[in-house]
């Protein structure tokens, strides 16, 4: 008897053999004489269809055999003589490895909204959908490390709890082991952190490219890949308060160097996606996007275009003469919205956008001023129904600048001594970007929100699970 072959392989397998199954029952239906099981195990989107003569079988165990239990079946792999599938097991002996209770059982219903799963987020990857959505998630992770790996970048791991905000905005989870029933507090009457675990604050991290600065400028090239976190209370479809990161940093890469990556790197994935994932991208294609099949094939054999960010607002400038409405106002100097990104890739271009060299002061403190004075060596990488997916830039090199630019944003330098350390001790033109995974994801599954991308969403007010 073939055991342990999961429902994937089993599909795939020619009939006439003695097998083993086990899964969860998606449904069950059937007659007087003959029940029909869809038995799914999280393989593949597809169940295998157990057919069951009930004069075979005791009464009291079919019983039990309810959406959501779990099951064991001995049985012969054999043609199916309906549609949907080549075969089919035709049981000769189940058991029962876990009941599931039909009325309490949160999956019942078929078409359940994505507002109910997230509130059963520990059970929805029993669904179609979420298999779909995190088999996808599993083969991109996979294929993240196999690109940098394949090129030669060292798989570097960062802090997750650090004293260094990375991007200067201030929107970090604190971690700390004092009392806060009883706080100890310095002369000037705040906490005394002298007193904590680390004896400094200390936070999770927004970003390991900081870190990660050190890696490329003595390894060459590395990458990160883990979670970062940001306290920041934004209640949207494109945000959470915990999300993973992909981020590369090369040393002796300029701006062009870092958007060649990019673009590479992205469509690397999206090829991959459509090569081995196909058969989850199209159930979801056919379920929610019908675009999704067509859009990714889009991204594999299009030429990213490259924009300056002054040529950017022009575009939209001209579209609000011609009547474009935006929520938010364009002008040089902003920073764009959603709204002004998905414009110039979904109506303008038609295709993605690498928008470059933004003013600098709407930019990071470590991102490297062109010659002008007003603008940085930025990069935003902008994707249809997405928006921007990668943001980067070659970092400013120079120790002078750079101290500068940290006075000019009245940052302390006290915590940023070792990361200048960097410039003073053999400085090196370097780049480098970050991919917000979810985001990918978002692309990849065609899904509306970043909520149903992540096994276990975290956003403000809500930490379930």
């Amino acid at each position: 008897m073939e055991r342990k072959i999961r429902v994937s392989d089993l599909l795939k397998m020619k009939a006439g053999v003695k097998v083993e199954v086990k899964g969860w029952v998606r449904t069950k239906r059937g007659n007087k004489e003959i029940a029909f099981i869809a038995v799914n195990d999280g393989s593949c989107v597809a169940s295998i269809q157990i057919v069951v003569d009930k004069t075979a079988i005791p009464e009291d165990v079919l019983a039990k055999v309810t959406t959501g239990a779990c099951i064991r079946v001995e049985g012969e792999l054999v043609e199916s003589v309906g549609s949907g599938q080549a075969v089919e097991v035709r049981a000769s002996a189940i058991e029962v490895l876990g009941t599931c209770d039909p009325v309490r059982y949160p999956l019942q219903k078929k078409d359940t909204s994505m507002e109910y799963l997230r509130t059963v987020a520990h059970m929805r990857p029993r669904t179609n959908t979420f298999g779909a959505v995190l088999r996808l998630r599993s083969q991109m992770a996979y294929a993240i490390h196999e690109y940098f790996h394949s090129r030669g970048f060292v798989y570097l791991n960062t802090p997750l709890i650090t004293a260094s905000d990375a991007e200067g905005a201030g929107q970090m989870f604190q971690v700390t082991t004092l009392d806060l029933g009883n706080v100890p507090r310095d002369k000037k009457g705040g906490p005394d952190y002298s007193k904590d675990f680390f004896g400094r604050q200390t936070s999770l991290t927004v970003s390991g490219q900081l870190e990660g600065e050190l890696g490329a400028t003595a390894l060459g090239a590395i990458y990160t890949f883990g979670p970062t976190f940001r306290a920041e209370n934004s209640n949207t479809p494109r945000h959470l308060a915990e999300f993973w990161m992909i981020e590369p940093e090369m040393a002796f890469y300029d701006i062009t160097d870092n958007m060649d990556l990019a673009e590479d790197f992205i469509k690397s994935l999206v090829r991959y996606a459509l090569e081995h994932c196909m058969e989850d991208i199209q159930f979801l294609n056919d379920r929610y996007d019908d675009g999704l099949v067509e859009r990714l094939r889009g991204v594999v054999d299009t030429e990213f275009v490259r924009l300056p960010y002054g040529e950017g607002i022009k575009i939209l400038e001209e579209a609000v003469a011609a009547g474009r409405k935006f929520e938010y106002p364009v002008a040089w100097g902003v920073d764009l919205q959603s709204e002004h990104e998905r414009f110039l890739v979904e109506e303008h271009f038609r295709k993605p956008v690498i928008l470059t060299d933004y003013p600098k002061d709407i930019k990071a403190f470590y991102m490297k001023q062109n010659d002008d004075g007003k603008t940085v060596r930025a990069m935003d990488v902008l994707f249809p129904k997405i928006g921007e997916i990668i943001g980067g830039s070659e970092r400013e090199a120079d120790l002078d600048k750079l101290e500068k630019r940290i006075d000019e944003l009245h940052m302390s330098r006290r915590g940023l001594e070792w990361y200048l350390d960097t410039r003073r001790f053999g400085s090196c033109p370097h780049s480098g970007f970050g991919l917000g995974f979810e985001r990918l994801l978002l692309f990849v599954t065609g899904m509306a929100n970043i909520r149903d991308v992540i096994p276990f969403p975290r956003t403000p007010k809500n930490a379930e699970f």
